[in-house]
């Protein structure tokens, strides 16, 4: 793409309307942000719905859509439904292509609210960035969406078809997705689909997502005796469990840090140049503290496989006796390089896990979340008319980047709609902090954001399918 400096007068007019109606998007991001609507099964259900609500009354208000509602579906097979997500409608006419637009409107939990350096659901502008859990990801998204389609409408009664998607379980491992796009495939069904929910280079230069891993995350339980005894009678004889877990635990890694499960494969992707100075101060890495892996940097966080222990049940130390514990559970996270399924991942952990096992300790698995990665094929009209829509409004080439985390439900859109272009964007950047304590959206990067995707649609449009 080459950057156009002589924009058409209904392009640069659609570019006006985004930033006469910035500050009123802020104001919306605000209140979104304000609503604490975490959608996993300890939190209060009451606030996903009341985001619901406010976003469908956000697409209610930009007076495009023909249809608005807040909608369900069943989780798998069963009759238990999953969290309410909104569905606003607009019919192409004329021939003109559909354009369906997706983010979620759920938030990670906040965890200890004392790393917070402001309060994480009272949304607070410092610096050109607004802080607050989900300010980012993806309540930003969300009203990328929303102010793209009100500039739109402020310019032209457009023909494009255009369909809004907002999750409400993303986060929650967006249980009842494949459901969802079943049950309402009629009125999904898109030659492009625009999922805001990644990353950009910088807060100057935006990207195309073209690679993303998969992951498998499971929770691993090791038994090796019956009850609890006192470590002094019988330590140094008797297995416990925490020993078992602390060698199996090893065994997933080499001595440089590269995974070293059997059969979790690499992907042959062509990556640009990152220096070791900008991740250690992207990912606040202590002074002294050596990186993992090997190769090019980039090669390590798109197009190798990765495993992180999140979370361990055992007693904490203020907690801790003199016991040998007859049992741990452990968390284990991994991810997948494109080009390997999560399935056939997955086999190869459990193979290594039951392999490494020491003292020949009983093995559970339990909450097994399997995702695939993907890869974006970026030569479509869509990714075309992405691509320069994001140079002229952010007066930067973009960047087609892949990006080290998962989005796992891209590939059931990939089923349920497989001759749609599926185009990865976002507002975030590499000082977002999404999922972390001091989650904060630069706001530039959200106009320029919301000009991309107003333009876009704008220049959808024009064609006729």
């Amino acid at each position: 793409m080459t950057l156009q400096t002589d924009l058409s007068d209904r392009d640069r007019a659609v570019l006006a309307a985004v930033d006469a109606g910035f500050a009123r998007a802020v104001d919306d991001l605000k209140a979104l942000v304000r609503i604490p609507s975490v959608a996993w099964d300890a939190y209060d259900p009451a606030h996903v719905q009341a985001s619901a609500e406010a976003v469908a009354a956000l697409a209610e208000g930009t007076g495009v859509f023909e249809r608005v509602s807040i909608e369900r579906a069943p989780i798998g097979d069963t009759d238990t439904l999953g969290q309410p997500a909104v569905l606003a409608t607009r019919a192409a006419r004329g021939g003109k292509p559909s354009v369906l637009l997706y983010a979620h409107h759920d938030v990670q939990p906040w965890g200890d609210e004392a790393l917070w350096t402001t309060p994480p659901f009272e949304p607070t502008e410092i610096d050109g960035r607004l802080h607050g859990r989900g300010a980012s990801d993806d309540k930003a998204g969300v009203i990328t969406h929303i102010a793209a389609v009100r500039a739109l409408a402020e310019v032209l009664d457009p023909e494009v078809g255009i369909a809004l998607f907002i999750e409400g379980e993303e986060e929650h491992g967006s249980r009842s997705f494949k459901r969802f796009l079943e049950q309402y495939a009629d009125v999904l069904s898109a030659d492009v689909i625009v999922v805001a929910d990644s990353d950009n280079w910088s807060t100057e230069v935006p990207s195309l997502t073209v690679a993303l891993r998969g992951n498998v995350a499971l929770n691993v339980r090791l038994t090796t005796l019956g009850h609890a005894s006192h470590s002094g009678m019988i330590g140094g004889a008797v297995p416990d469990a925490m020993m078992a877990f602390s060698k199996l635990a090893a065994s997933f890694w080499d001595e440089q840090g590269s995974v070293a499960i059997e059969g979790l494969t690499e992907a042959d992707l062509d990556v640009p140049e990152q220096s070791e100075e900008q991740l250690r101060e992207e990912a606040a890495v202590l002074d002294g503290v050596d990186l993992v892996g090997t190769g090019p940097l980039l090669r390590r966080l798109w197009a190798k496989p990765a495993a992180t222990i999140t979370g361990v049940d055992a007693p904490s130390v203020p907690d801790a006796s003199n016991t040998i514990l007859p049992t741990v559970r452990f968390r284990l996270s991994t991810r997948i390089a494109p080009g390997q399924s999560a399935a056939d991942a997955f086999a190869a952990i459990e193979r290594h896990i039951r392999a490494h096992t020491p003292f020949g300790a009983h093995i559970e698995f339990d909450s097994i979340d399997l995702g695939d990665p993907f890869l974006v094929d970026a030569t479509g009209w869509g990714a075309t008319e992405a691509k320069q829509a994001m140079a002229d409004a952010w007066g930067a080439e973009p960047v087609e980047a892949g990006i080290g985390g998962s989005i796992p439900f891209i590939a059931d859109l990939v089923h349920q709609f497989p001759a749609a272009q599926i185009l990865v964007t976002g507002v975030e950047d590499p000082a977002t902090m999404a999922h972390s304590p001091n989650e904060s959206q630069h706001l530039g990067v959200l106009r320029r954001a919301i000009g991309a995707e107003a333009l876009l649609l704008a220049r959808a449009g024009d064609r006729t399918e």
